[in-house]
């Protein structure tokens, strides 16, 4: 059967990629990529755009019972330093606009849902090395927060309507075809774009703040797979741990040095993003997406800085 997917925020870091395997899979036809911004060249050019707002409840609905899609991936977030300056709007975007579309995926009988969670769901009081899947998870961000009701919504759903909602515990990701979206992690992606221009670059983390991060071919391979599982292959409705790669800031500029060793690293001090990066692990165990469906990282950090700069020497 052909699958009809519909994206929503598919203009963001996850999305603009997501979008383009997608349509390279199920044909571009047949995937609907939608935001409340204007689209990207490489969206508006390969395939069908709609303007949505998830917030917009009659709009959506309208969207839904249009496309009537298979799947449905809800990409659309307020990330957690953009969520601190903005609470209510981000805990208004992040879970009414899940719950808009549980809803529709219900009444329209979406078979596959996908939404994204974050490491942003544990804190202070979680386990903060080798991080299990359950454990305590008292976030302290409204991001944080926002994603652990969304978690437990998305087994609700499952468990009160038989819902198939797919949900994973992203780590900071790591790009370079988007722009990233407002995270504390993203100071590993603007490393690399000061790097190329400047040879320099100042860190908002300090030196020894260790996260766990993933570079984007792995993230977007990660929730393909996750998607075309069986079902019974699935023992988590929640959300799963994904673990990546764990590296602190001085590791990372290690490894630029190595390719560009004109390259200089400096660190700011009294940034609010660091007490948001030190409540949350420090590296992640994701032992059960590898037993459930398979998972197995591919990039290490060697392979992420050289493949980072490589591509990005062709667009800056």
């Amino acid at each position: 059967m052909t699958e009809k997917i519909f994206v929503i925020g598919a203009n963001g870091q996850i999305g603009t990629e997501l979008v383009a395997a997608l349509r390279k899979i199920h044909g571009a036809e047949n995937v609907i990529a939608s935001d409340i911004n204007s689209p990207n060249y490489a969206l508006r050019n390969t395939g069908p755009f709609e303007y949505a707002n998830v917030l917009d409840k009659d709009n959506l609905h309208h969207l839904f019972d249009k496309h009537r899609p298979t799947q449905v991936y809800l990409l659309a977030a307020i990330l957690s330093a953009v969520g601190e300056q903005k609470p209510k709007m981000a805990w208004d975007l992040n879970m009414t606009g899940l719950l808009h579309v549980l809803d529709f995926a219900v009444e329209f009988k979406v078979q596959k849902v996908f939404w994204p969670s974050s490491i942003a769901v544990f804190g202070p009081h979680s386990p903060q090395h080798n991080t299990p899947q359950y454990c305590v998870m008292d976030p302290n961000t409204v991001y944080g927060f926002s994603k652990l009701a969304g978690e437990r919504w998305c087994e609700y759903y499952f468990s009160k309507y038989g819902l198939d909602v797919r949900s994973l515990r992203y780590p900071g990701l790591i790009g370079w075809r988007a722009n990233p979206g407002g995270g504390t992690t993203d100071y590993a992606v603007h490393i690399f774009h000061e790097a190329l221009k400047h040879q320099k670059y100042q860190g908002f983390l300090s030196a020894q703040t260790a996260l766990p991060m993933m570079y984007m071919d792995d993230a977007i391979r990660a929730t393909l797979t996750l998607m075309d599982a069986p079902a019974e292959n699935i023992t988590i409705r929640s959300s799963y741990n994904l673990a990546g790669v764990s590296f602190t800031p001085e590791q990372l500029a290690a490894e630029i040095k190595k390719l560009m060793p004109e390259f200089e690293m400096s660190y700011a001090e009294n940034d609010p993003r660091q007490a948001i990066a030190d409540s949350w692990p420090k590296s992640i165990d994701d032992t059960q997406a590898q037993q459930d469906w398979g998972w197995q990282l591919e990039y290490d950090l060697p392979k992420i800085t050289e493949d980072m700069l490589t591509n990005l020497k062709t667009i800056i």
